[in-house]
This record gives C-alpha cells, sequence and structure tokens, in this order.
C-alpha cells in the first residue's frame, strides 16, 4: 500500500503541471484508459480487468479534482466489445458512488475493417447506448479516415427520437451482475441452450427455395460428387412458414414451419412446429424433440405464463415491436431469470425501411447487447428487402464480436494516424488474404510502435511498425522478431504461427 501511494504522490507531482496549464487556457482533458496498456501498478492491485482500467482513469480523475480542475471528458476503451461494455458500466457505478459526473467518450479501439469492424463498434457502441451513457462517439475503422464519421453518424440518430417513442418498461429489480458475463443458464433442447453455441435461423418464409438461396446460408450442392458442402458460417435451422421445399434439403439443416403446417407433414423427422404463445398453450398435438414458441413482454402477465415453466421441449423466440426493443427484450429475460425458467431464447429481431449499413449496425447493437449481457442461444434477425446472404453474414458477425460462437478469423488493427509507418489498408488485406481461414486466431496489425503493444495486447500475434520498413512480431504480448524488413514479415508472420501448430492449409 505504501508503495502505490507514494507511485501516485510521483504521478501527481508530474501531472499537476500539465492540469494547471489547461486551467489557465481552459483547455478541457481527455483522460483515458486502453485495456491493454494498464501500469505495472494497477496490474499488479487489479489485474487485467475492467475495474482496473476504471482505477487507472480515476487515480488522474482524483488528482484533477485536488487541483479544482474539472473539465474533464473520460473514455474505457477495448478491442473486446465485452471489456469496454462493462468497463464504461464499472466506470458510472463508480462516478455514482464518488459524486462524480463526467462526460463519456466511447469507442472500441482497434477495430478492424468492413463489416466485422462495423458489427463489433456497434456491439460496445450501441450497447452502451441503449443504456444511457455516452456523450461523444468514435468509431475507429482500418480504412480512409472519412469512412468512420457516417457509421458514427447513423449509431447516434437513431436515439434523436427515441425518448418520444420509448414505451414505458416495468421496473424490475437488477437480479444480474451487470459488470460480468456469466451466460443465463438453460436446458439443452436438441442443439439449443446449455453448453451449445448459440444458433442462427435463416427466415426464407419469404423466398422460394433454390440452391442459391441455400448457397447464400452456407450450404453449397456439388452435383459432380452429389454432396453438399457446409461453409464456416451454415445456418443451423431455417423457418419456411407455410412454405414447403422444392428440393431435397441438405441432412443437417433443420426446418421450422407454422404449426398448422408441421402438422400435416409426413415426416417430421428433422421438422419441427412454430407456435405463437397461446396457440402453444391450447394445443394438444406437440412436437416430442422441439418446440419454438413465440413469447413477448404482453405474455409474461398472462396466467399461463408460467405453465411453460415445466415444459422441457420448448425454445422460446423472444419478439419485440417496440423501438426500445434491446431493453423491453432484456426485461422479459429478467422475469425469466426471476421465475427460474430455464429454456433456451433465440433473440429474434425484424427490421424494416433500413439501409443495409443500419440494418448491421442496428441489429449488431440490439442483438449483440443482450449476447455481451449473457443472453441468448441463438439468433434470427429479418428484414424487409429479404437480403438472405447479408442476414446470415450479420448473425455470424455478431456472435463473433461478442465472442459467443467463433467461426472466423478476429483482425485487431489500428486506423491510419500520422504514426503510422506502411499502408495500413493495402498490409491488413495482405494479411487477411492469407490468414482468413484461421478460424478463432486473433492477429493484431498496428502502425506504430508507440500504442501498438498495448492496443493490440488482446490479439494471439501481432504486426507492429516499429520502424520505416521495419516490422516487429508479436506472440501475445512477446516479441518474437524485431527489424524484420516488410517485404517478407508477412511470410515470417506465417512462419510463427505454423512452429505454433496453429496453421491450417485452405481448403
Amino acid at each position: 500500500d505504501n508503495e502505490y501511494e507514494e507511485e501516485i504522490s510521483r504521478i501527481a507531482e508530474r501531472f499537476t503541471p500539465l492540469i494547471k496549464v489547461c486551467k489557465e487556457y481552459g483547455t478541457a482533458m481527455r483522460i483515458g484508459t486502453n485495456h491493454g496498456s494498464l501500469s505495472d501498478r494497477i496490474m499488479s492491485r487489479y489485474g487485467d480487468t475492467p475495474l482496473g482500467m476504471v482505477e487507472s482513469a480515476l487515480e488522474f480523475v482524483r488528482i484533477c479534482e485536488a487541483n479544482n480542475y474539472n473539465d474533464i471528458v473520460l473514455s474505457m476503451k477495448a478491442s473486446n466489445p465485452q471489456v469496454m461494455i462493462q468497463a464504461y458500466r464499472l466506470l458510472v457505478n463508480k462516478m455514482i458512488e464518488n459524486s462524480m459526473n463526467y462526460p463519456l467518450h466511447l469507442g472500441v479501439t482497434e477495430a478492424g475493417d468492413g463489416e466485422d469492424a462495423r458489427i463489433k463498434s456497434a456491439v460496445g457502441i450501441g450497447a452502451l447506448l441503449e443504456d444511457g451513457i455516452g456523450d461523444t462517439v468514435r468509431v475507429s475503422l482500418t480504412e480512409p479516415p472519412e469512412n468512420e464519421a457516417p457509421v458514427a453518424i447513423d449509431l447516434v440518430n437513431r436515439y434523436k427520437m427515441r425518448e418520444k417513442e420509448s414505451a414505458s418498461i416495468p421496473d424490475v429489480i437488477e437480479i444480474k451482475n451487470p459488470f460480468e458475463y456469466v451466460k443465463r443458464s438453460t436446458i439443452n433442447v436438441n442443439n439449443i441452450g446449455s453448453t451449445n453455441v448459440p444458433v442462427v435461423v435463416a427466415d426464407l418464409s419469404n423466398t422460394n427455395i433454390d440452391l442459391n438461396i441455400l448457397q447464400s446460408i452456407g450450404y453449397e450442392y456439388d452435383e459432380l460428387i452429389d454432396k453438399w458442402k457446409i461453409s464456416d458460417s451454415p445456418a443451423d435451422y431455417i423457418y419456411l412458414g407455410d412454405r414447403n421445399s422444392n428440393i431435397k434439403l441438405p441432412q443437417n439443416l433443420f426446418t421450422i414451419y407454422n404449426f398448422s403446417v408441421w402438422n400435416k407433414l409426413d415426416d417430421k423427422n428433422s421438422a419441427f412446429p412454430y407456435f405463437l404463445f397461446d396457440e402453444f398453450n391450447e394445443s394438444e398435438i406437440k412436437s416430442d424433440k422441439i418446440n419454438f414458441v413465440e413469447l413477448s413482454i404482453h405474455d409474461i402477465h398472462k396466467e399461463t405464463f408460467s405453465n411453460i415453466k415445466n415444459e422441457k421441449n420448448v425454445v422460446i423466440v423472444l419478439t419485440t415491436s417496440n423501438s426500445s426493443g434491446m431493453a423491453e427484450q432484456r426485461r422479459v429475460f429478467y422475469e425469466l431469470l426471476s421465475q427460474e425458467i430455464n429454456l433456451p431464447v433465440i433473440i429474434k429481431r425484424e427490421y424494416s425501411g433500413l439501409t443495409n449499413d443500419q440494418f448491421i449496425l442496428y441489429s449488431s447493437t440490439d442483438l449483440g447487447g443482450l449476447l455481451i449481457d449473457g443472453f441468448g442461444d441463438g439468433i434470427w434477425i429479418t428484414q424487409n428487402n429479404n437480403n438472405i446472404e447479408l442476414e446470415n453474414r450479420t448473425a455470424f458477425g455478431i456472435l463473433q464480436a461478442t465472442r459467443t460462437r467463433i467461426t472466423k478469423t478476429d483482425y485487431i488493427a489500428c486506423p491510419s494516424c500520422g504514426r503510422t509507418l506502411f499502408d495500413l489498408v493495402e498490409v491488413t488485406n495482405k494479411i487477411r488474404n492469407r490468414t482468413e481461414h484461421l478460424i478463432g486466431v486473433k492477429i493484431g496489425i498496428m502502425g506504430c510502435i508507440v500504442n501498438g503493444p498495448g492496443e493490440m495486447a488482446d490479439a494471439d500475434y501481432g504486426y507492429v511498425g516499429s520502424g520505416v520498413g521495419k516490422i516487429t512480431l508479436y506472440r501475445g504480448k512477446e516479441v518474437v522478431e524485431k527489424s524484420v524488413d516488410e517485404n517478407f514479415a508477412v511470410d515470417k508472420l506465417i512462419e510463427i504461427i505454423k512452429n505454433d501448430g496453429n496453421w491450417v492449409d485452405k481448403e
């Protein structure tokens, strides 16, 4: 404790002159903590945790307050949205405890590029905006910088009219710790719930089923060998509603029909019924394997709601039409917890009137925020333009960003800045082209040695610019090779991955 206080005193001595200059000129200051750059002092006391991130920032805040300086904005950045969300929530909690009320700057650091980066950013930033947390936003993309602001604008514009549109959601006693990830415990129904990864449902009820549609959800038919090739991101279930398939489906692709259609099928081995809540309670005919039962917040107040607790072959499909749908669905999960109903739940959201970019951001916010809280055993998202491939791709992207189901390589890449020592976009694409088949491997691509090693601390391997034309390669936080010629650095990175036994050849 004495050593800790002595170090704080040394920090105050060095930090106070900057505070005085800021006070003199009326300059505001952002105090930011990065998950990968915590000091040894913090690491020894709190570990590599969200609480450590919070305390790291509050050390400096306390010094500012001791000097009567309050023009402060705080940020808690991490490349892992789960860590980032927990850190901001903890920070707000600590500020309330200490009568602080500083504005917050939100961002998922080193999010990467393309759809994956937008999904990861929306999961982190959007979930906090849904909580009412955040005052400024930065979306960090490994792309030309002008691409960042439109994404941030789409995220925040969603909340311009939210307060006026929101339906009231009943209060609930907090029965789940919002500062840590614990998956809601459920029973196992077929391959849904319990320790299974979340499933993905593709909605094909408004389209003709053909080989192209099936390929868009991960199933490609090879006519020469009369077999199905399955991608790394195949939908687990398809909802056909009142339709029937005109072609023979892959054996491991399960189908869901509205009950009235399912009840007339001759072969029910891989087909399951979809019930409305009241319809299920009234029906005497049910599947002995899986019954998908639609549930909304309005159903939890019905007398028949508690009856579902005793069912063993039910998967709840949780729906909402509320503009504050994420909060409403979370409220239902709290009700399930409080009544000890441990049936698995598929989160379903339907969107209309959105651009493709907005669809990606909004669905990532709504479903990603719930998955980060440990809620959900599957996801089902649709939009009115019937872009099945985008829906499936986005669903798996959300699961990847929340780290609840890993189906591809994860890239932790920084945006361009004045310190960047190589073309980030070009190098990121080069590394992706060589490594995108390495499912579950996390690769950090950092433009400079200043922030790179800390900000990519969550990565398995790192590629960091350390000088003009020179690259330093990392395994986790450990330097493996220094000053590698950039012309050979990607090959050297792959050699390290191979030597670690983490390489597989492309099929």
